[in-house]
């Protein structure tokens, strides 16, 4: 069953641990989250108020050049991958994204293309569009 969730956030500021933590709270059972925006809607930012809602407490960095980066956080780990400088799902096998996925452990994706059918359990997507600075995120669970 799919259901989809509309939230209108007015300023990028928002996309906070509060948002963060009420989206885990609403869907803390699923543990592979795909993130789909353009460039500069949010999705680092989104994706770094995740760890901190889940207790993280290291440092977060976008993983553009080193594709992905570990968390560690009170019920384990968090893997945080950037896609967006990969070519093909050669690459994407290359790096083990099987094993990331079979892990258990929560998996963060930005630009996610090339391994959303590559993921067999369910997972939540999460769409960022932007219209004059105001930020439209659509939730779905797949």
């Amino acid at each position: 069953m799919s259901s989809t969730l509309l939230i209108k956030v007015p300023d990028q500021n928002e996309l906070n641990t509060g948002l963060a933590k009420h989206l885990l709270e609403l869907y803390g059972d699923y543990k592979i989250v795909l993130c789909y925006a353009p460039m500069g809607a949010g999705k680092t930012t989104l994706i770094k108020e995740f760890c901190k809602a889940l207790g993280s407490t290291d440092n977060f960095g976008s993983p553009t050049y080193s594709i992905v980066n570990e968390y560690k956080y009170p019920g384990g780990k968090i893997f945080h991958f950037d896609l967006y400088r990969l070519k093909n799902k050669e690459e994407l096998m290359d790096l083990g994204i099987e094993e990331y996925l079979d892990s258990g452990h929560y998996c963060f994706f930005e630009w996610p293309e090339l391994a959303e059918d590559l993921i067999k359990s369910k997972y939540k997507k999460i769409e960022i569009e932007v219209n004059e600075n105001i930020r439209y995120l659509r939730v779905s669970n797949k």
